[in-house]
């Protein structure tokens, strides 16, 4: 080393240097560097890396690598000092075997490190100093090439040597150099597996490995001896370098040219080495997402030699990158031995082709990088298409006969590359030779299941939407197209490289019309006819892709012929894809604003056929719901096409024909249900479309005379509604089990009447909407349950409320009341046997609450319930409250009217709401279900009692007499006993008011109430007393008030005057039946009022009187006493005058009628009432004594002293005025 020193012609440095050098410290040169990239998802470079310092941007342009660098007289170099501009040249080979020294020393710490934690440090810091050291070097290198080196004419070496001479001689000797690094550091496949892992180690903060540094100064050495030697060659001007040392040594030539390509070719060989090791641990489903580089740094080292190499075919016409990628690949594809300067290539790869495609894919990403490092969509490198389409014959060879998985991933990294390139036409064009082969394949992945790659598309929109997708590729980096793989099949792959190739020519030019042309003629009747329902599916998504790139006429009509050559006898599934694809076309004409009439007839006649095989008797069970798979979608599909038409002005009404008419008297519950739902759609669609044009033709000025043929086109769709569904839909109207739809198609109708009113039928006319209100919701025949849902429909628009609303005669809403109060009467019809709630009971509460929602904001009922001061006040309604408050409020409206019209113009009117009341409860009166008869006599209860003046008219009476005759009067009422009980208060005190108030009927109600009060006196009364069954009597309940009224007064008297008829007449001697039981109801009616009217009082005391005098059993007599003590105080309280005068008549009719036959019993009654009454009794004294006297006289035997002895007994309780009877009677 000494000596080497010694033989420079380098000066020594001034002592004083190191000071002012000192001041400069040189930034770190560019180099291999992967610590801050290793998670960066948007696939930057490192900061360090020879693209973003703008190395790599300088070496292309000849600009200097270090513009700001090696300005100073010296430059450090290996911990030495050495003359800039000179020192390359008078000591090339110390520098490189100082080099040398440095990798070795490098290789020697990776073979001494351990994973002693405690020396990572400090083993980093050395391995990257020495890293640092070299990389510098090789900077210098460099710099000095671009700075100082000028081409001369070589010189032979001699013994003695002026500095020109080493000058003349460094490009060799630089050569030779160059060629000794290369065999020191040999390749990047023969490198150490201790090396080569290195690659994966994760980033640990800022400390790594000796082999990690020793691994990136490799790659850092393989691109600047490529960089040097380019640069050499550029400085030289085209003079070939020889190495003449090595050429003296060995005879064998070699020029700076050699030695480039040798070592560039090693290296594309090594990396992609590298790639296949890669390759073994990718899945398909991660072709796209699984990079062929190890780490950033490779990755940029295949950007680095992709520019230089683009670069040089530019400047020096040399081989382009691809250019020496294919020779490389090209025998590993083929399974032959590889090119010897490409050597050493791996021959384990389990997938050649597969392997080949996925790198070339990666490779063109790349080359999206430019030459500072950033991703931009510019293409740097140019296509491969040559080569690939070799890839494309060996993928689509038959005798090779790849799985679906392969040809996927082959595909997808085919589409990848079309995303890079500009698509190829022969690409194209073999593909569709392979898939043509292939059409009727399921291309499926068994490991992949068929997420995403089904091959039958549930509707006309979901394979126009296929198409369209295929036709829209996603960005080349988005997530939809990396995962392809998993939900694409290969042919659907295909048609997306297909529609780029497509789009790419959009006037029809040559390449378009080559490749329709192609996809045309692999098609003929046979083909068409040998096609599975896959295979049919992939030829209409395929001519559906092709009908939006390029004439879609043509494509279209193309199609059709095509799929006339199926026979007319197809199976089912076949019919259902074909009319699913011809609607998908029809979509496309609709979506470009072309008329669809063609292809709409087309399709009806073939949808006009199916339906009447559907629809034929002879036709069996199982081919019938076959075919309901056609037909089910062409209704979908039909939906779609309305749905998504914007103005249905482009003869869609053609798909609405006469198939219809015998498809739905055909379809089960389950097909009417579809076909309803069909019907809803295209109702509402059609309204939606027809609102819109009406409102942009009020807005805009050009638009009348547009409009006009619109509406016309409108006119048309709703002539074919009307004409073939509507008929059936009126068919189906008084079914006892209608559809669930059948009340929303019906109301859609109605909608559209009003909307467009000319358009209905006529035998709708004038008035469609009433005329069709009254089919479906007015009519008493219709089902509750198709009423309570198809007038909710109506009512919540407010248009059509308001217009029915204007009518003057208020019918219309009459109506609806009409229809909802039966509805609501008729709820519990629908329940199971055992009272449980049916599915279909469930959907009639709901749809009654909602429908008594809506008749509460009628206008008409509203006016009626404000009048009468009235709202209902739960937050939901309950149908049933909700009747009985509209009943109270019509009754107590009724009773605020004082103009006679009026008064008869609302008789009308409640007439009018309840309709026909007895025919709307019959139906629940014969069902065995209780609840439904409870809630019958309710309402007509309810109805009874708050109407009961309007009931009295001459107008309603007649309904009140049937009412009482059909309800109340019946011989046999056993099944309606619990009603009966719960209700008939409601019913007595609306015919007692009812015959009171009635003009022409008074006496024969007054009869009627007297029978119904009679009969159920009678029927509800128990054999012996009862006081739980006597307190809840109904006739006693309705009897009862808090505060005594006119009417219930009227009524009590009633009871009381049948009571005393009855009950409580005795014959003879003996007691009338019952007596205890009546007694007790006696008791109870006149302990629970608080009466006051002696008249009424008096009543029962006769019936009472006799029953304390006649009956000795103690209950009786108990009763009866009670009873009569009641009756004597409340008339004692009454009477302040005096004692009371009715009182007094009664106990003198009494003595008179048992005279000379109970005159002891007499007393003895007669001094209970004394106990409580004593006036009462006193004001009988001269008429008991009269009595007394006559009763003897007639008897002719003189003073009879028992009888004086029981009536001298009463006077003694009598007080004074008994006292002198008493002497009077003594004095006798």
């Amino acid at each position: 080393m000494a000596d080497d020193f010694s033989q420079s012609l380098t000066p020594p440095l001034s002592p004083f240097a190191e000071d002012s050098i000192c001041e400069l410290i040189p930034s770190q040169p560019p180099c291999f560097c992967c610590s801050d990239t290793k998670e960066d998802p948007t696939g930057a470079l490192s900061t360090e890396g020879y693209t973003a310092r703008g190395s790599l941007k300088r070496l292309l342009l000849c600009l200097d690598p270090a513009p700001t660098e090696y300005e100073t007289d010296t430059v450090e170099c290996f911990g030495f000092s050495w003359v800039t501009e000179t020192a390359l040249v008078e000591s090339t080979k110390l520098l490189f075997g100082l080099l040398r020294q440095k990798v070795y020393r490098l290789e020697t710490l990776v073979q001494s490190s351990s994973h002693d934690f405690g020396q990572a440090g400090s083993l980093h810091y050395e391995a990257e100093d020495l890293r640092q050291q070299c990389v510098s070097f090789l900077q210098y290198v460099k710099v000095f090439l671009h700075r100082y080196l000028e081409p001369s004419s070589s010189m032979d070496a001699g013994q003695s040597q002026s500095y020109e001479e080493l000058e003349a001689q460094l490009p060799s000797a630089l050569l030779e150099e160059l060629f000794g690094v290369t065999l020191l550091i040999g390749r990047l496949k023969d490198l150490p597996a201790n090396v080569q892992s290195a690659f994966t180690i994760s980033n640990q903060g800022k400390i790594f490995s000796p082999s990690w540094h020793l691994l990136h100064l490799h790659l850092d050495i393989h691109w600047s001896v490529l960089e040097i030697l380019h640069l050499l060659g550029q400085k030289m001007q085209g003079q070939v370098v020889y190495a003449l040392q090595f050429v003296n040594l060995t005879g064998e030539n070699m020029t700076d040219t050699s030695l480039f390509e040798e070592h560039l070719c090693s290296l594309l060989c090594d990396l992609t080495g590298l790639a296949v090791g890669k390759y073994s641990k990718v899945r398909p489903t991660e072709a796209l997402s699984s990079h062929h580089y190890l780490c950033s740094c490779t990755k940029e080292l295949w950007i680095l030699l992709m520019h230089l190499l683009e670069h040089r075919k530019k400047v020096f016409h040399t081989q382009s990158f691809w250019d020496y990628m294919n020779p490389l690949l090209r025998p590993l594809v083929l399974g032959k031995p590889a090119a010897e300067q490409f050597s050493g290539l791996p021959t384990h790869c389990q997938d050649p082709l597969g392997f080949t495609w996925w790198l070339v894919t990666h490779l063109a990403m790349l080359g999206q990088y430019s030459r500072d490092g950033t991703l931009q969509n510019e293409k740097h490198l140019g296509d491969n298409w040559t080569f690939v389409e070799e890839l494309l014959k060996l993928t689509c060879n038959s005798k090779g006969g790849l799985a679906e998985e392969q040809v996927r991933m082959h595909a997808h990294c085919c589409l990848s590359l079309c995303l890079l390139w500009e698509p190829s036409t022969i690409a194209v064009s073999n593909l569709w030779d392979y898939y043509s082969k292939n059409l009727s394949s399921s291309f499926t992945v068994p490991w992949l299941g068929m997420s995403g790659v089904g091959t039958l598309y549930k509707s006309p929109l979901a394979l126009s939407e296929q198409a369209r997708s295929c036709c829209c590729p996603c960005h080349l980096t988005s997530p939809g197209h990396i995962q392809l793989y998993r939900s694409a099949s290969s042919f659907h792959i295909f048609l997306r490289v297909l529609a780029l190739c497509l789009a790419q020519d959009r006037v029809g030019g040559v390449p378009q019309r080559q490749i329709k042309g192609r996809i045309y003629s692999k098609f003929s009747s046979k083909k068409m006819q040998d096609l599975s329902e896959a295979g049919l599916m992939n030829f209409l998504l395929l001519f559906l892709v092709v009908a939006r790139q390029v004439e879609l006429e043509d494509v279209a009509s193309r199609a059709y012929e095509l799929l006339g050559f199926l026979p007319s006898n197809c199976p089912p599934g076949h019919r259902t894809l074909v009319w699913r694809g011809q609607l998908s076309l029809l979509l496309l004409f609709q979506e470009r604003g072309l008329d669809v009439g063609a292809q709409a007839s087309w399709l009806a006649n073939s949808f006009n056929e199916t339906a009447k095989e559907f629809y034929n008797k002879t036709t069996e069970v199982s081919r019938r719901l076959a075919l309901w798979g056609p037909l089910g979608s062409y209704l979908e599909g039909v939906a779609e096409v309305f749905e998504t038409g914007t103005s249905l002005s482009q003869s869609e009404e053609k798909l609405l024909n006469e198939g219809f008419d015998w498809l739905l008297p055909a379809c089960r519950l389950s097909e009417l249900n579809s076909a309803l739902g069909f019907l809803q759609i295209v109702l509402a669609q059609l309204r939606r479309v027809h609102q819109h044009s009406v409102h942009s033709a009020s807005t805009l000025a050009w638009a009348p005379v547009n409009s006009n043929v619109v509406k016309e086109r409108h006119l048309a769709v709703a002539a074919a509604l009307w004409a073939h569904f509507f008929p059936f839909l009126r068919s189906l109207r008084l079914s006892q089990t209608p559809p669930a739809q059948l009340a929303d198609a019906a109301a859609g109708f109605t909608l559209l009447a009003f909307d467009l009113p000319s358009s209905a039928s006529q035998d709708l006319q004038p008035n469609p909407v009433q005329s069709i209100m009254q089919c479906f919701g007015w009519d008493d025949m219709v089902h509750p349950l198709l009423v309570t849902r198809y007038l909710p429909h109506l009512l919540q628009n407010s248009e059509l409320l308001t217009s029915i609303s204007s009518d003057s005669a208020g019918s219309a809403q009459r109506l609806s009341v009409r229809a909802w109060f039966r509805c609501t009467i008729q709820q519990h019809l629908h329940k199971n046997q055992d009272g449980s709630d049916s599915r279909t009971a469930k959907a009639l509460e709901e749809q009654l609450c909602e429908l008594t929602r809506l008749v509460l904001r009628l206008p008409e009922v509203e006016s009626i319930l404000q009048r009468a001061g009235l709202k209902p006040t739960a937050a939901r309604l309950e149908p049933t409250s909700v009747l009985e408050m509209f009943v109270k409020a019509v009754g107590i409206t009724y009773s605020g009217l004082q103009v006679l019209s009026e008064r008869s113009d609302m008789v009308t009117r409640a007439l009018d709401y309840i309709g026909d009341i007895l025919k709307h409860i019959k139906p629940s009166l014969v069902s065995k279900n209780q609840e439904g008869v409870q809630l019958a006599y309710w309402a007509v209860g309810c109805i009874v009692k708050h109407w009961s003046p309007l009931l009295a008219t001459s107008k309603a009476q007649q309904l009140l007499f049937r009412i009482v005759d059909g309800l109340l009067l019946p011989h046999n009422l056993t099944q309606q006993d619990k009603a009966l009980r719960d209700s008939l208060p409601l019913y007595l005190q609306g015919l007692s008011v009812a015959s009171s108030v009635s003009q022409s009927q008074g006496a024969y109600l007054k009869q009627q109430l007297r029978s119904v009060t009679r009969r159920y006196l009678d029927h509800f009364l128990p054999a012996s007393p009862s006081m739980g069954i006597i307190a809840n009597h109904p006739v006693l309940l309705s009897a009862c008030e808090a505060s005594p009224t006119v009417s219930g007064a009227s009524l009590r008297r009633t009871i009381l005057e049948l009571l005393c008829e009855s009950f409580l007449q005795f014959k003879g001697h003996a007691p009338p039946p019952r007596l205890a039981s009546v007694l007790m109801f006696l008791s109870e009616l006149l302990r629970r009022n608080s009466d006051s009217d002696p008249t009424l009082l008096t009543l029962p005391v006769p019936a009472l009187l006799r029953c304390v005098m006649l009956v000795n059993e103690p209950q009786v007599r108990k009763m009866s006493t009670d009873a009569l003590q009641l009756v004597v105080e409340r008339c004692s309280v009454t009477s302040t005058e005096g004692p009371c005068d009715q009182m007094i008549n009664v106990l003198r009719s009494f003595v008179e009628e048992n005279e000379g036959v109970y005159d002891r019993q007499v007393y003895s009654v007669l001094e209970t009432v004394a106990v409580l009454d004593p006036p009462v009794v006193q004001a009988l004294i001269p008429n008991l004594s009269l009595s007394l006297r006559n009763t003897e006289y007639k008897r002719g035997l003189g003073k009879n002293i028992a009888v004086r002895s029981a009536y001298r007994k009463l006077l003694c309780l009598l007080g004074e005025s008994g006292q002198a009877e008493l002497t009077s009677l003594d004095a006798d």
